[in-house]
């Protein structure tokens, strides 16, 4: 039977068929007319470019080369940005025109300024102030077209490859003022590609911030000239003891020649050298027609003569050390501190630091050649780590490298102390026997010093004697056989006393085979008089900010002690140590009625010698030898370095109040000058002007007047306290000014 309507259900599916052929019709027609159109776009491009079509010589003179020069550009333009984007880094800080190094002045424990060290700007004077002659002597010295060039001089770079070329070395530079003070603002002084390329974008950077006065006078603040000074009215002040707007010519002269080398053409280091220098500048200042040859005459037939600047009573070594400490300490400091100068009080005692520099250049000029030894590093430090003294050579002004400090150097014996708190930590006592005979592990035998064995002996004359098979048989007995994991655990107690230096595990290192630094083993040897304690060495006591408000102190900010050994361990160790002085090697660091305790130490064919103690008072180490690792002439520890050792040690316990080691008799009487043993070396005796209550009571004072100080800043402060306060706030060092007028040989405040 059929149906009279169709289906409803077919409905829906005929209206999609017809929905997807207009779909597909639509798609079709839109694509051939893109084609379409595509191919007329394409026919009228082709014709007008073939009336543009220009062929032959023409188009090999201009449009070839066009082309080529477009697409170079193009490239050069992108790789011009790819280089000047790490320049450009360098101006990410808003501040950076009034950015300045970190400046720090330090005073000693008492208060008294003994040196400073970092960058101070002094861009007090203005430009238009000073002399016309300094401005003219820089510029024909340094950029004589400094106000025609946009930042880099072009001629000046290509005269100076010429010149340098023909001479066959670099005798001139191409550098403009600009490129200068932007390597001065921005970079470093490291020669590399990269930083020449980075230095001249930020030239022209520099010129398009600033005008061509305000760049001078930045290069004229800011170049390091030699002496610690920093712009051209410090070192005026440095060099002539003068401001920069009274300088004559021939001192403006040599102030120019500073520029290009200020160590090599120093005045105080080298006089002819700078006189000579200075003479080429005014060669300058006449061929570039800034002067003439009469102008510069009487400049010549008289030339600058420097003030006496010799530092001989500074202490180069200590302030070296003490500055990068305060580097590290200012990263820490809160955001809300964003003071550049600092001043620091440290622990240093120019007593002690005088009488250690004085006895080891008089022994090392009387014994230095009998015993082959040409160098020394002392560090003297009180028992909660605060150096006292620090020598890091003979001579600063020779080397700067610190021995003390940078100096990795192989302990010897002086290491077995970490052996033996080891031994005793786990379960051995200062009398356990242990059998004195050969031992080896693998292919590598230790020996004793006098070549014999002692057969059976206990721990305490082992240490005593020095013998060396003992700490290596302790070795593997604390590993139960196992010599590696006993060693482990010798490493792991020396770390927990304070060596930080890598400490390599080696068959030898129970006997000192690895090397450390004198400062860290002194004061590493601290934690057996501290009851097993270990402490932290330290420069710094406080640090103030320019105007005197206290931002740190050790006693408050510092790291605490930490217990790494036990008091017992400690006390048998106290006990096992002095044995070494009073009846071993150690004797001849004795102190007359002081109980000490120490180790001697000494390497392999004699490269170093050393001697470390401690008494109730105060922990030093002395290292003895060549930089260059040449053997001496068979000088052990208890030789010279134990002698320099008591003599500092004789002098530093002058008008100080004893104290005991743990465990031992009381010290009965302080030691005099005459106890000391190298002739002729006896310093002056300390004048003792203030007794250590005295200081200790001062001290408090002072730190009981900052915590009022931080109180009174929180409102904190009852009203009652306000009133006593009244008139303290701008004070800046109230211990400095309670000891202002006392003389430097203050005696220390222990």
């Amino acid at each position: 039977m059929t149906h009279l309507f169709p289906d409803p259900g077919d409905d829906w599916r005929l209206k999609l068929k017809k929905l997807l052929l207009d779909l597909d019709a639509r798609i079709d027609f839109a694509v051939f007319q893109s084609g379409k159109w595509a191919r007329e776009l394409y026919e009228r491009f082709t014709a007008i470019m073939d009336r543009c079509h220009i062929a032959g010589w023409r188009r090999w003179l201009f449009i070839e080369p066009l082309s080529e020069a477009v697409t170079l550009g193009t490239g050069g333009l992108f790789l011009m940005l790819a280089l000047a984007i790490p320049a450009f880094r360098q101006t990410s800080d808003q501040d950076w025109l009034k950015k300045s190094e970190l400046a720090v002045t330090f005073l000693d424990r008492y208060g008294n300024e003994i040196g400073s060290r970092g960058i101070k700007h002094n861009d007090s004077v203005p430009l238009d102030e000073m002399p016309d002659h300094l401005i003219k002597a820089v510029l024909a010295t340094e950029d004589r077209r400094f106000y025609d060039h946009f930042g880099i001089d072009l001629y000046g770079t290509f005269r100076a490859l010429m010149t340098n070329a023909k001479a066959g070395s670099v005798v001139q530079g191409g550098s403009t003022i600009t490129q200068q003070l932007a390597k001065n603002l921005f970079l470093n002084n490291e020669r590399t590609l990269e930083r020449k390329i980075n230095e001249a974008f930020l030239a022209i950077w520099l010129e398009s911030r600033l005008s061509k006065n305000e760049i001078l006078k930045l290069y004229l603040d800011r170049a390091y000239l030699g002496g610690g000074a920093f712009g051209v009215d410090a070192a005026a002040q440095y060099y002539f003891g003068k401001s920069v707007r009274d300088v004559t010519l021939p001192e403006a002269a040599m102030l120019a020649g500073l520029f290009k080398a200020p160590t090599k053409f120093s005045p105080l280091v080298n006089l002819p050298a700078a006189r000579a220098r200075a003479n080429i500048v005014l060669d300058n200042l006449v061929d570039n027609g800034f002067m003439t040859e009469g102008q510069v005459y009487g400049a010549r037939r008289n030339p600058a003569t420097p003030i006496d600047r010799r530092e001989e009573d500074v202490p180069n070594y200590y302030l070296d050390w003490a500055f990068d400490e305060v580097r590290k300490l200012v990263d820490t400091f809160p955001k809300s501190v964003n003071e550049r100068f600092f001043v620091v009080r440290t622990a240093l005692d120019m007593n002690i630091q005088r009488d250690a520099e004085h006895t080891i250049e008089s022994a090392l000029r009387e014994y230095g050649h009998d015993y082959g030894a040409s160098q020394a590093a002392v560090v003297i430090a009180d028992l909660d780590g605060a150096v006292r003294a620090m020598v890091g050579g003979r001579d600063y002004g020779e080397s700067q490298f610190n021995r003390a400090v940078d100096a990795l150097r192989q302990p010897g014996s002086s290491f077995k102390p970490y052996v033996y708190a080891t031994a005793l930590a786990n379960g051995f006592k200062p009398n356990s026997v242990v059998i004195d005979s050969p031992v080896c592990i693998g292919n590598w035998c230790p020996h004793n010093y006098s070549a014999r064995y002692s057969g059976a002996v206990t721990l305490t004359q082992a240490l005593t004697h020095s013998i060396n098979v003992i700490p290596v048989k302790l070795s593997i007995a604390l590993g139960n056989g196992n010599a590696k994991i006993g060693r482990a655990k010798i490493i792991q107690t020396a770390r927990n006393m304070g060596i930080v230096t890598p400490l390599p595990d080696t068959p030898s290192l129970p006997i000192g085979a690895d090397a450390v630094t004198v400062l860290e083993h002194a004061v590493a040897y601290a934690t057996f008089p501290n009851l097993g304690k270990a402490v932290t060495p330290h420069a710094v006591l406080e640090v103030r900010t320019g105007t005197g408000e206290l931002v740190w102190r050790f006693d408050r900010d510092g790291p605490r002690p930490r217990q790494v050994i036990s008091p017992q361990v400690a006390l048998d160790m106290v006990a096992m140590m002095n044995s070494v002085v009073e009846n071993g090697t150690g004797r001849r660091a004795r102190l007359d009625g002081i109980p000490t305790a120490g180790k001697t130490g000494t390497t392999n064919a004699w490269r170093d010698a050393w001697f470390v103690g401690y008494t109730g008072n105060f922990v030093g180490a002395v290292w003895m030898g060549n930089d260059d690792y040449t053997p001496t002439k068979r000088m052990t520890g208890g030789t010279l370095p134990a002698t320099v050792w008591h003599d500092i040690m004789a002098y530093a316990h002058q008008g100080v109040e004893l104290r005991p080691l743990p465990g031992l008799p009381p010290p009965q009487h302080a030691p005099t000058v005459a106890d000391a043993a190298i002739k002729g070396s006896e310093p002056p005796p300390q004048q003792i002007l203030l007794t250590r209550k005295g200081t200790e009571a001062l001290v408090h004072v002072e730190h009981l007047l900052d915590d009022a100080s931080h109180a009174l800043a929180a409102q904190t402060v009852p009203a009652a306290t306000l009133g006593a306060l009244d008139g303290r706030q701008d004070r800046t060092n109230t211990f400095a000014a309670a000891t202002d007028q006392q003389p430097s040989g203050i005696p220390r405040g222990d």
